[in-house]
């Protein structure tokens, strides 16, 4: 030990160059230190960037498959406007008509936005999928947008001046029908003439006849019948 501190003795002018290296690196260290620290917090930055873009994705993902199943929905209730009114289709009856080609195109499309719509909305969470169903439900409001403006424009001006009248007939006659003010006899026979006057005229979507005779089953004397399922 004492010669240690006699080498030192001999040799202290080497203390103020190694203070220097053993300084450097002391200084060297601490940068050292403070560049990993702002790596790491750039590190957590880009981390909680990545999960906060995951999240939005996912959201906005969420808000699309909502507004397209909504878009659905209010086109189905549209056409049940129509399916489910006898009187506003013999009023617009280019609505029915699978002569005319609006009225295809329209019921084409229905079916394939209705077929490409699953039962858990969780599967349209694959782009493909919802690119698929989207596009259907785009085409299904559009074709459905011609087919009412042009049963709108046309209305009944396709039928003949008799026909008009015969019409014109049915319609009072099922309303007449649909009154539960009518005795029951009056509300069977206007019923009865007015499907013999919509004869050879018009065709009535099973879903019009089925909601019309609920809603009057007990005069009728088919006896009770049950309630048809509308699904959106």
């Amino acid at each position: 030990m004492d010669s240690f501190w006699q080498f030192v003795g001999g040799y202290w002018w080497l203390v103020f160059p190694l203070g220097g290296v053993v300084g450097g690196w002391i200084k060297g260290a601490q940068k050292w230190d403070e560049r990993r620290r702002r790596d790491r917090i750039e590190l957590q930055k880009l981390k909680n960037a990545e999960r906060f873009a995951v999240q939005e994705a996912e959201e906005a993902r969420t808000s699309e498959i909502e507004r397209v199943l909504a878009e659905h929905d209010e086109t189905n209730r549209r056409w049940l406007d129509y399916e489910l009114d006898v009187a506003k289709l013999i009023d617009f009856p280019v609505m029915t008509d699978m002569r005319e080609q609006v009225t295809i195109d329209f019921h084409r499309a229905k079916r394939d936005a209705d077929g490409l719509r699953p039962d858990d909305p969780d599967a349209l969470r694959d782009p493909r999928a919802l690119a698929r169903y989207r596009e259907a439900v785009r085409e299904y409001g559009l074709t459905f947008d011609i087919a009412e403006r042009e049963a709108k424009r046309r209305r009944t001006s396709d039928f003949t001046e008799a026909e008009r009248v015969a019409l014109t007939r049915a319609k009072n006659l099922l309303a007449l029908a649909d009154d539960a003010g009518a005795t029951r006899a009056e509300r069977q026979s206007a019923y009865r003439r007015a499907t013999k006057e919509l004869e050879g005229l018009l065709v009535l979507p099973d879903a019009a006849t089925d909601a019309l005779e609920q809603r009057i089953a007990g005069e009728l004397s088919s006896g009770p019948r049950t309630a048809p399922s509308y699904e959106p």
